[in-house]
């Protein structure tokens, strides 16, 4: 038997970086990239390498441009780490599980680091696959907590729960991380939105400003947990923004949305050093008469549009600056 998952990139619609600082967010999926996994029973366990993974180049030329489009890390080690922390999961709540091995090969083309949760997505796919193979059952509200935790703390790497809940959920999820809730349950309140309800929306981006969420977030957190005023209060203005979002995109109000997400932007550029590349996306998707804010950490941007011809000036205008701009493809 084969089995194929798959988990698609995400976007942040308002409310981010607030996740992982108790926060609330609005976040969509977003069906034109994915992550996808094949694995099948085999004599040994095998994970299978991709081109990021090899460390093997024609030249010190060839070697630069690989790590400028795939980073220094592949996704191999994402794959080993989900594995470790499934069979540590299962393990802990006497789950037993069987001895037959896999092979386990990935897939991507969500763009790196820009933002779109590349990452994330195949471990949430991994994380599919392994518990198609065993027969297990993970409940939904849990299942991002377990996928957060390979990258904190297998990978060392900082981040929210944002990202894993809109991939195990998919369509538009409004998410409120109480921290009570949070720390009485391990996970936050989720509640899916109507799609047929949001307005008509871009992502572009631009691959060479790829960097890396963990190290653009931390400075921020280090000021948060010192008790820094402008960071809190900033931190929780983005988060009641999510909240006033919710009812905008119940009520259809698309006018006060796009306030709402350039008001999402203008907070966090407030608190966190962002590039003149990452600036430059923004201002000239605001030039253009759409609103622009990062669906993740940066190198990509979101924003609604009114209509083709907004849309057309988009695309002509950010081609200028090597940026790429779609519609994402939203759905349950």
């Amino acid at each position: 038997m084969i089995i194929k998952t798959q988990a698609y990139a995400r976007a942040g619609l308002l409310g981010n970086p607030s996740d992982i600082y108790y926060g609330k967010t609005i976040s969509i999926i977003v069906k034109n990239f994915s992550a996808s996994i094949i694995l099948y029973e085999s004599p040994e366990l095998c994970i299978e390498s991709q081109e990021e993974d090899i460390n093997k180049f024609k030249n010190v030329h060839d070697l630069v441009d690989k790590v400028r489009s795939h980073g220094y890390y592949g996704g191999s080690r994402l794959v080993k780490a989900t594995i470790k922390k499934f069979y540590e999961y299962c393990k802990e709540k006497e789950i037993k599980i069987h001895n037959k091995n896999f092979t386990i090969r990935y897939f991507s083309s969500i763009p790196r680091q820009v933002g779109l949760a590349g990452s994330s997505a195949i471990i949430t796919a991994t994380m599919r696959a392994l518990m198609k193979f065993y027969n297990i059952n993970i409940l939904k509200d849990y299942l991002p907590t377990l996928i957060l935790s390979v990258e904190k703390e297998e990978l060392g790497i900082r981040a929210g729960l944002q990202d894993r809940v809109a991939q195990v959920y998919e369509g538009c999820v409004y998410m409120d991380f109480n921290k009570d809730h949070m720390e009485k349950k391990g996970y936050g309140i989720y509640e899916p939105l109507d799609i047929s309800k949001l307005p008509n929306l871009y992502i572009a981006y631009k691959t060479d400003l790829s960097k890396i969420s963990g190290a653009v977030l931390n400075d921020t957190y280090a000021r948060y947990l010192n008790g820094d005023k402008l960071v809190i209060d900033t931190i929780a203005r983005i988060a009641e923004i999510a909240v006033e979002g919710k009812k905008a995109i119940m009520d259809r109000d698309y006018e006060k949305l796009n306030k709402l997400m350039n008001e999402n932007f203008d907070n966090r550029r407030k608190i966190m050093n962002i590039s003149q590349s990452n600036i430059e996306m923004i201002e000239i998707a605001r030039s253009c008469g759409a609103s622009a804010k990062f669906p993740g950490s940066g190198g990509s941007i979101i924003g609604i549009y009114d209509n083709d011809d907004v849309l057309a000036k988009l695309i002509v205008n950010l081609k200028k600056i090597n940026v790429r701009v779609i519609k994402p493809y939203i759905s349950n």
